[in-house]
């Protein structure tokens, strides 16, 4: 193996193969057949990618854009750009071809590697080069390998948001950032020598690449990769009893619980799963607990990394519904709107400063957009700590309803919704009123045949919640609108609620 050269990243993966080549690193398991690589096969692979890329004129700050599936590949090509200075971009393979040429018309990526299932949109998408996965690992290169000076502070990832309401913006990271972020991840999931991380989110987002599958890799614990998130490959891979570890948000929790084997399929070595969202319904939650099946959270968004607060495995059962303490390299301040630090126990929005916030939004010009004041990002989020620090997220500074003067929180609306049978989703949204300035709606999807009717909804709520919080309409819907990413448009959603005259 040649010598790494100056790469923070890539040193820490080398460190893993020095240590024990052997061992293994990441498997695939996919419908269509199965590999498994131990770490020195995977260096191998960087070795291979980075002669690549740099054989076809990839340079310190080039972007290199990937589309498809989850493969190793991905891995291997993130550290080969480490080791070039080069920036990795993930698209997101939900897009549509005209979302993903926003992108690629932002970042101008030099070239554009797909996979088999997706010649097609990259065959349209205007600007990079194009290469296939396959034609890149067909023909070994063996051009002499020239590595140029890196350091913390160099730039490797750029991931853009889901844009939920505009258009998407490129987050940019650094290899330094992320490394602090694997750090932070290990912190979070007290990784040991007998862990085995099962990952199905897709790797294109910071949830998926960044919260368990990269720190797991280099704290050399194995990951076993899905091409994409299956319930039933997910309950299989974990009756195995392979995976101790897991990531899941709210809605692949619900699609698990609900599959019909959830009930009966053992749950394995299985000794926690983690969730990345700012809220998560209570139900969901309960479900694992009831298994045995602690569930942790990572708080954070595409720019702080994402691994920021966390609530970890040992925490989880009795604090279920909070959202944790700061990993112990970060900071955390809730502000008003005024920019003050809160008092104790108020609601301020949640503010973040650590090592492994973004370096800042993409520019064209190649510098840090804004994004950071003065080192810290603020989230939008609200939330309010415990007198132990304890966070909990109540709902987004811009959802929040203030309806005759009293502030409403949606997230806690919407989860008592979801605890109601009949109620697959839902969200809640502020409208303009006459009387009150605003008024809350709530949206509902029903399941098929539920029965479901807004009179049984508002009887579910009535006991529950403060009667200035009760929806004064409950709209139901076939959809409700969401971003690529699975995330509710609630701008959208309040614009058409606002100019519909259904509901009760």
């Amino acid at each position: 193996m040649d010598a790494v050269g100056p790469s923070p990243l890539a040193q820490a993966l080398l460190h893993r193969v020095n240590d024990d080549a052997r061992r293994q690193a990441v498997s695939l398991h996919a419908p269509g057949g199965s590999l498994r690589l131990d770490h020195g096969q995977l260096w191998d692979w960087v070795e291979q990618l980075t002669r690549q890329f740099q054989q076809r004129g990839l340079c310190a700050g080039d972007r290199l854009a990937w589309l498809g599936l989850n493969h190793p590949l991905q891995l291997a090509a993130l550290m080969a750009c480490a080791r070039l200075g080069a920036i990795f971009l993930p698209l997101n393979f939900r897009l549509a071809a005209a979302e993903l040429q926003q992108v690629m018309d932002d970042a101008t990526p030099a070239w554009l590697v797909h996979d088999a299932g997706h010649a097609e949109v990259a065959a349209v998408l205007r600007g990079p080069n194009r290469l296939s996965q396959d034609e890149l690992m067909a023909s070994p290169c063996a051009q002499e390998l020239v590595c140029p000076p890196t350091d913390g502070d160099t730039p490797v990832l750029l991931v853009y948001t889901s844009g939920t309401t505009g258009r998407p913006r490129g987050a940019v990271h650094t290899q330094g950032a992320l490394l602090a972020n694997a750090r932070a991840s290990e912190w979070a999931h007290g990784f040991t020598s007998g862990d085995v991380v099962l990952s199905t989110l897709p790797l294109f987002h910071v949830g998926g690449l960044c919260i368990q599958t990269l720190p797991a890799l280099l704290a050399g614990v194995p990951v076993i990769l899905h091409p994409r998130f299956e319930p039933k490959a997910w309950l299989d891979e974990v009756a195995g009893g392979a995976p101790t570890l897991s990531l899941l948000v709210p809605a692949t929790m619900r699609a698990v619980i609900e599959h019909r084997a959830w009930s009966g399929v053992s749950l394995g070595r299985l000794r926690g799963i983690m969730t990345g969202s700012s809220t998560v319904p209570l139900h969901y939650l309960q479900a694992f607990h009831a298994r045995g099946v602690p569930v942790g959270q990572v708080y954070g968004s595409t720019e702080t990394g994402p691994v920021s607060v966390v609530l970890r495995l040992r925490d989880a059962i009795d604090r279920g519904g909070e959202t944790g303490w700061p990993h112990p390299g970060a900071r955390l301040r809730l502000l008003d709107g005024e920019g003050h630090q809160v008092p104790a126990g108020e609601t301020g929005e949640v503010c973040l400063q650590a090592d492994n916030l973004m370096w800042g939004y993409w520019s064209p010009e190649g510098r840090a957009g804004d994004g950071l004041r003065d080192g810290w990002f603020h989230t939008g989020d609200l939330g309010c700590q415990a007198p132990d620090g304890c966070l909990r997220i109540v709902g987004r500074a811009k959802d929040m309803i203030i309806s005759g003067g009293e502030n409403i929180y949606p997230a806690e609306i919407e989860n008592l919704l979801l605890a109601l049978p009949g109620v697959l989703e839902c969200a809640v949204v502020g409208v303009p009123d006459e009387r009150w300035g605003e008024t809350p709606v709530a949206a509902i999807v029903a399941q098929p045949d539920s029965g479901l009717s807004a009179e049984a909804v508002m009887d579910h709520l009535q006991t529950r919640i403060a009667r200035f919080k009760q929806p004064r309409r409950v709209v139901f819907v076939e959809t409700l609108p969401k971003s690529a990413l699975g995330k509710v448009q609630k701008a959208r959603l309040q614009s058409e609620l606002a100019c519909s005259s259904r509901g009760t």
